[in-house]
Parts: C-alpha cells; structure tokens; sequence
C-alpha cells in the first residue's frame, strides 16, 4: 500500500438543540454539545470522527474535548494513515481520561483509512452483515407521555422499547406500567444509570414482576464501582444484568468476568474508543457474555460508526442506537439509512458514508 500521510487536521464544535429534553437518572440534556474531527489525508480523502462527551458519565464536556484534540493535532499530522493503531496507543498513553476525545479521533482516522481501501466501515470491522435493528429510548417522562410514546413508537415498528429509570421506584413503575400499556407487544428494557442500591434494584424487580412485567435486560442497576452489589442483583434475579459505566475498558471487562456480575456488557465508543472496543467485545465473547451496543446524544457520523461497528462485529444481542436528532437539522448526510427500526448500510460508501452538510 502506497504510503499516505495525515495533512491536515481540524476540530470544530457542533451543537445541535434536543426538541425535547433527555432525562435520565443522574442528570438532564437539552442540547448536543459535540465536538467533529476532520482529517484530511494528502491524497485528499477526508475522514470525520465525532466526539459526543457525557460530563455525568465520562467526566469530559465540550471545552474539555476540544482543548484535548487541539493539543493532538501537531502529534498526528504526518503521521502515516495506516499507523491508526499506533497513534491510538500513543494517545491513550498520555490522553488516558479523555477517552471520548480520543474516540473522535479513531473515528476519523478509520473514516479515512476505510476510504483509502474503498471498503465501507462495516466490512473493515469483519463484515458479518450490513443491517442492524435498535430499540428505541423512552427516558424519565410522566406515565401518560410514556404511554403515548410507546403507542407511537411500536406502531412505527419498534419491537423493543428501553426505558430510564433510577430516581423513584412508584414512578419508575407506574411509567412502565404506562409503556406496557401503549405497546403491549414490545419487550422492555431497563437502565437504571446507577440509580438504585442493590436492595433497592431487587425490590424493583419484584414489584414488577407482581405487575406481570418481566424485563429483558435490566442495564447498570447500581453504582459502576460496586461490583459485588452488582453480583447480588444477578444472583437473586433470573432477569439479564447488564454492566454499562461499570466498563470502560478492557481492563473493566475482565474485573466484571472475574466479578461474575453481569450477563451482559454494555459496549459504547465513547466510553472506550474504537480499538479498545474491539477488545472488550472479545473479552465478553470468549466468557460467554452477550453483548450490547449503545449510544450518547450523537449525530448520524458517531451513531453510524457505532452501527458499523455492531453489524461488522456480527455479536450484539443488544442494540440501543436511536437517533435522537430531527433529520432535518442533522449536521451530517448520508450515512447508514435508517427506516424505523432497522440500520442499512451501503456497499457503495466507503467509510461511515457521512458528509458534512
């Protein structure tokens, strides 16, 4: 392969306002606050990375992620494309707590490297396939509103709905009760964000099950550090346990394989990057746990990386990559085509597939 080196590098913010605020157990949102790399190659190919930090989650905001990029971009430029992996060794050597800094940047080189092979990204991360059906998030909302929301929801063809929960136990069941009310025949998932204590999360489950509602997942029931806590939940249920803060790398996983404290793990770019991701995904496969991919508030570019991420990878049980962004004031075309629910991808885009509007 011909040697192409990183000429250019740029970083801008990208802010985009929610049409409805996103609530979730430890905080709300009412903007994206994101941040785009843009690498341009001395061939003149492009490759687009998005940053989409969660300050409650991953510490890191937008003023952070860009005073972070920025300081990457004399390191990166010259640097030969097909070295991405060792550019994100180096990065996490130094960058080690701005992963979500970082991800943008993985995106962009991998963006640009899949250009320069003319393969669409999906095939780079092992071309299992080129489809992928999402849930659809219902977050902390009054019973009725979520009882709308699920009604519209499953008639648009979702057949699993998410919902939030974590602050207040009556609530959180009366707004299930709602959700099973509007869409009877969807399967719910569960993220309580932390939000429970591992009595509390066990008591949870109870009241729902002496409402008929059985859960298929119920994701990050307690606080990321308590793994213990988060074995008694597992042992005392037969619904799946899901770990989501509670790993954001690969050293995470194996602590929560020899913890035995979940059934499932909760893969999102923006909690390890894309390299380290890979990593995780093996970790969970080769101790027989399933996996689950989701999401921040991000645009088409970081959610259609994570959906070639999860179609090429072929091994997600789970996947939670709703858009939250009305297409008409999306910053980026194209993309993975999205038909409610279901991600298709195209051989013809190399790369993500996405452009600047």
């Amino acid at each position: 392969m011909k040697k192409i080196k990183i000429k250019k590098i740029f970083i801008e913010p990208v802010n985009v306002e929610l049409d409805e605020p996103f609530r979730i157990a430890i905080g709300t949102k009412y903007s994206i606050e994101n941040a785009l790399v843009t690498v341009v190659l001395d061939n003149g190919i492009e490759g687009y990375g998005e940053a989409a930090p969660l300050e409650s989650i991953n510490g890191e905001n937008q003023a952070t992620v860009l005073a972070t990029l920025k300081s990457c971009v004399d390191f990166i430029k010259g640097k030969e494309i097909i070295d991405f992996r060792a550019i994100s060794k180096t990065l996490k050597s130094v960058f080690w707590a701005q992963v979500t800094a970082r991800c943008a940047l993985e995106m962009a080189l991998l963006d640009a490297y899949t250009k320069v092979l003319n393969i669409p990204m999906y095939q780079f991360f092992g071309g299992a396939g080129n489809k992928a059906e999402t849930d659809y998030t219902i977050d902390i909302v009054p019973p009725d509103v979520a009882k709308v929301n699920a009604k519209k929801l499953s008639k648009e063809g979702y057949r699993v709905l998410k919902t939030k929960v974590g602050k207040n136990i009556v609530d959180d069941i009366d707004r299930l009760l709602a959700i099973r009310d509007g869409a009877p025949g969807c399967g719910i998932t569960l993220d309580a964000n932390q939000g429970y204590s591992p009595a509390e999360a066990l008591h949870f489950l109870n009241e729902l099950e002496k409402n008929d509602i059985r859960p298929i997942m119920f994701e990050q029931p307690v606080i990321k550090s308590d793994l213990r806590g988060m074995r008694f939940v597992k042992d005392h249920t037969s619904v799946l346990i899901g770990a989501d803060e509670s790993v954001f790398t690969s050293a995470d996983a194996i602590n929560v394989v020899l913890a035995g404290c979940a059934d499932v793990i909760n893969i999102k770019l923006m909690k390890s990057g894309i390299i380290e991701a890979l990593d995780i995904a093996a970790i969970a496969r080769s101790a027989n746990i399933k996996l689950m991919i989701g999401c921040m508030l991000e645009s088409k570019l970081a959610l259609g990386c994570a959906v070639h991420f999860a179609a090429g990878q072929g091994c997600f049980d789970f996947i939670d990559l709703d858009p939250h962004i009305d297409p008409a004031r999306e910053p980026f075309t194209g993309g993975p085509v999205y038909k409610a629910p279901c991600y298709t991808l195209s051989d013809d885009l190399p790369g993500i597939g996405c452009q600047k509007r």
